[in-house]
């Protein structure tokens, strides 16, 4: 009889515990949810007590931006970004109501500690301001700190801010020590920022006014969950779809111009899926080769495809826009077979996954330094076997849209940058309207 006497004191008590618990969690997460962000020195609020540690996510994690790692930058070989903050700017093509980033170290020579980390929108127009009320910590592992060894990536934990597409974002990083080569993309047509000293939660852009960039650095990548965006589509590329001559912080790559055709398509209630368009172009890639270094610089479509398609969330889709380096760099004349191999060596690995595979044709480029008839007769022959649907599930005929009718070896007059190699911004949204809608819907990918 004492026993069960005592058995039912001890369940009274588990059974308060857990009451009192539960009404403490509940207290606190109203608090957190309606806490109002703290200022702080250096110009403006700091992340609120509520984002400290985001919750999980409830809906399903779709690629919104990307940017491949590419290589150390130069000059940053010995101290890195130690004791420098560094704000990324960065449009978002889905929208989301909760937002990750991912931070790499691929080219670092020593372990690289970030003590600090925010995401905010961007305050709107030219600058590194952020919109008041939108500053986020951002967590890894519960912890605002975080050391990647040298050739390790982080995917911090979610962070609650309702992310509207078609927006630019402020990713910012702080690292007090050293760590080597700064991992980072080139040629990113967006300016970025730098300033001294820890200024991660500043509202103003005033201390990054100094020190610009045309390159992201440490980041790769920036997921949203939401229930709008059923997947992602990957732009696996070279220059041409990095959009090297495309207008600076304009937004008009041919895959930013894909991903407003989605929205604007799905707003008209059109029953095509609404994708994240990621941009996983590198200028001088190539499907078989290599640079140099290691790890490799400008990794290979070959080489690089794990990470940056396979290792994307929710990928549907790949668009594949790759060869013309192959051509262009090999010092003899390049073997088309060899091109084509590796096309469809890709395209057996993405439908290992159930990916479908958009594949383009190679653009012409006579005008440039690099053109010869050899080189010419290659491209053709990649052409051709693309067209005959040896290769891709479907085909976006790049260089059908773009050509000059009365000279099919060069670009149109007005969709040529002026190097006879890559589109002006006229030329990438042809580029981007050439790519069928219908082509990205979900489907089994074709047995080729």
């Amino acid at each position: 009889m004492a026993r069960r006497r005592g058995y039912a004191l001890l369940s009274a008590i588990t059974a308060l515990i857990i009451g009192l618990s539960a009404a403490i969690y509940a207290g606190v997460s109203a608090g957190e949810a309606g806490a109002v962000a703290s200022g702080r020195d250096g110009g403006g609020a700091g992340p609120g007590r509520g984002d400290r540690v985001a919750p999980a996510s409830t809906g399903v994690w779709t690629g919104t931006w990307g940017a491949s790692p590419v290589a150390g930058e130069p000059g940053t070989g010995t101290d890195g970004m130690a004791g420098r903050s560094v704000r990324n700017v960065v449009h978002t093509s889905v929208g989301g109501t909760s937002a990750r980033v991912t931070l790499s170290n691929l080219y670092g020579t020593g372990p690289l500690t970030f003590t600090h980390a925010t995401l905010a929108l961007a305050a709107g127009g030219d600058g590194a301001g952020a919109a008041a009320g939108t500053m986020r910590r951002v967590t890894f592992g519960g912890s605002t700190t975080v050391t990647l060894p040298a050739g390790a990536e982080v995917t911090s934990d979610p962070v609650r801010l309702l992310v509207p597409a078609d927006s630019d974002v402020l990713v910012t990083t702080y690292s007090p020590t050293a760590s080597g080569p700064v991992t980072s993309h080139p040629h990113a047509r967006q300016t970025n920022y730098l300033a001294d000293g820890e200024h991660t939660a500043d509202l103003s852009g005033t201390a990054y006014v100094a020190d610009r960039a045309d390159r992201w650095r440490y980041l790769t990548a920036l997921d949203v969950s939401g229930r709008a965006a059923e997947g992602t589509v990957v732009a696996l590329g070279d220059s041409l779809t990095d959009g090297v001559t495309s207008t600076v912080d304009a937004d008009r790559r041919w895959p930013d111009v894909l991903a407003d055709r989605l929205r604007e398509a799905v707003d008209a209630g059109s029953d095509v899926p609404l994708h994240g368009v990621v941009n996983e172009g590198i200028s001088g890639n190539r499907v078989l080769t290599d640079g140099t270094g290691r790890p490799a610089e400008n990794q290979s479509g070959l080489h690089r495809f794990q990470r940056d398609v396979l290792g994307r969330p929710g990928v549907r889709v790949v668009v594949i826009d790759l060869g013309i380096n192959d051509i262009l760099r090999d010092p003899k004349v390049a073997d088309p077979e060899r091109i084509l191999g590796g096309l469809r060596t890709l395209v057996q690995r993405a439908h290992a996954h159930g990916i479908k595979v958009v594949g383009a044709t190679l653009m012409p480029f006579e005008g440039h330094r690099g053109y010869d008839d050899a080189r010419e007769g290659v491209r053709q022959e990649v052409n051709a076997a693309i067209r005959q649907g040896r290769v891709f599930d479907a085909v976006a005929d790049f260089d059908a849209a773009l050509r000059d009718p009365y000279d099919p070896r060069r670009f149109r007059p007005d969709y040529d940058s002026g190097d006879h190699l890559h589109p002006s911004d006229k030329g990438y949204r042809v580029m981007a309207r050439t790519v069928r809608l219908d082509d990205l819907r979900t489907a089994l990918p074709a047995r080729l």
